[in-house]
């Protein structure tokens, strides 16, 4: 083994990259349990490349046989049912993970310098992976799966101009049909997989140049010891992959309890109109994004201006690029934060939650009004950061990191 370890490492740089990326690279030892989502969101990513493997072994991407061949995985193939509940039930929560992850990040600074590009490449991997869950979301061909397809779509009428044209590029017809189907199966299963690989690639190689955050914001760089290691820091092996792998487990064990008694979550993760066969004749009595979307979807329904909801829904996403630089604090974590700021984050996540709440319910009246100031709520966060972050009264940072018992 060590003759054949001396012969890779002439021709590929395998012990370097181990050293770089694992066993020489030093992280904060204070890091606590919500810096175990970015190994999670790893996990489930190799879990949606491998059950999708597997599915497209027996999926038909065919408007005639699409829903059949789905049946077929759930009814006829071994173990077929537990590769699709797998990958249904791992696309949920990919985005649960991911989610916290992000927030993370905003409580203890994670965007801010020198940070703002591993932040901003996080941001591309969310796009990309809503459009992924967006492809992968008509395969089915049930019937949410094609109104939801059909209403999404058209929000790129709104566009002034060259909306109807980007609409008929994006379904590669006149309306959502087999045509539609084939080129969503070609983003979802080739294009935006490989898009994905070397972005989280990209992420982890510019967080591992300028280190990990941690609790208490203080760049653990700045104070070496005399043979230039971070005094306030351990290396990532076997310190952390020890205490990710118990998290890991844990996170399969409800992951397991979810696929084996709660598939569909309560309609959540796998609505029951999209066990009917897609029908263009017959229109839900409710379209709803899955709830990962519904969000944004409360933004949009909030307006009465079809054009004007898809900008603001648009901008609700976008505007996540920006929070490097509307954050004016001189201090990165939540411990030391002032009360503005940890009052507007409290009240973001708040809305973000109403929000997601609301897109999944039946509008109405009180629904819409209570969309409309949640989503007043949800821009104020971002718009108005310049200035309580730069008002704030916040505390004073310790030179080194801190442990909570």
């Amino acid at each position: 083994m060590s003759g054949l370890n001396t012969w890779i490492n002439k021709r590929f740089p395998l012990d370097k990259m181990m050293k770089e990326h694992v066993t020489e690279y030093y992280a904060s030892k204070n890091l606590n349990i919500w810096y175990a989502f970015g190994v999670l969101a790893l996990v489930l990513f190799v879990n949606q490349i491998v059950t999708g493997i597997f599915l497209t072994m027996n999926y038909k991407p065919s408007a005639a046989e699409a829903f059949a061949s789905v049946e077929y995985i759930m009814r006829d193939v071994e173990w077929g049912w537990l590769i699709r509940y797998m990958h249904s039930t791992g696309a949920s929560l990919f985005f649960v993970v991911i989610y916290l992850h992000m927030f993370r990040a905003m409580m203890y600074g994670s965007y801010k310098a020198p940070r703002e590009l591993v932040w901003i490449v996080g941001m591309v991997i969310y796009l990309v992976l809503m459009a992924e869950a967006f492809f992968g979301y008509l395969l089915p061909w049930g019937q949410m799966s094609y109104w939801g397809a059909n209403v999404i779509t058209e929000l790129f009428g709104a566009i002034p101009v060259i909306g109807s044209d980007i609409v008929e590029l994006v379904r590669g017809d006149f309306v959502i049909s087999d045509v539609t189907l084939n080129r969503f199966f070609a983003f979802h299963v080739i294009a935006l997989p490989l898009v994905l690989a070397l972005l989280v690639v990209v992420h982890i190689l510019a967080l591992h140049e300028v280190g990990s955050n941690n609790p208490d914001g203080i760049e653990i760089k700045e104070n070496k010891d005399a043979n230039g290691n971070p005094v306030d820091g351990i290396t990532f092996s076997p310190y952390f992959t020890s205490k990710d792998a118990v998290i890991t487990i844990g996170f399969l064990i409800i992951f397991a309890a979810i696929i084996f008694f709660a598939p569909t979550f309560g309609g959540l993760f796998l609505e029951p109109a999209n066990f009917e066969p897609a029908n263009n004749l017959k229109t839900p009595e409710h379209i709803a994004p899955v709830w990962y979307f519904t969000p944004f979807y409360a933004i949009l329904r909030a307006v009465p201006s079809k054009g004007l909801g898809a900008l603001l829904m648009g901008l609700a996403i976008l505007v996540l690029f920006f929070l490097p630089w509307l954050d004016k604090a001189q201090v990165k974590s939540v411990k030391y934060r002032g009360y503005y700021y940890k009052g507007a984050l409290a009240l973001f996540v708040i809305s973000f939650v109403v929000l997601g709440y609301l897109g999944l319910q039946t509008p109405t009246p009180v629904g819409t009004l209570m969309s409309r100031i949640f989503s007043v709520i949800y821009f104020a966060f971002f718009l108005l950061m310049p200035i309580y972050t730069k008002l704030d009264k916040n505390k004073p940072v310790p030179e080194r990191v801190t442990f909570e018992h």
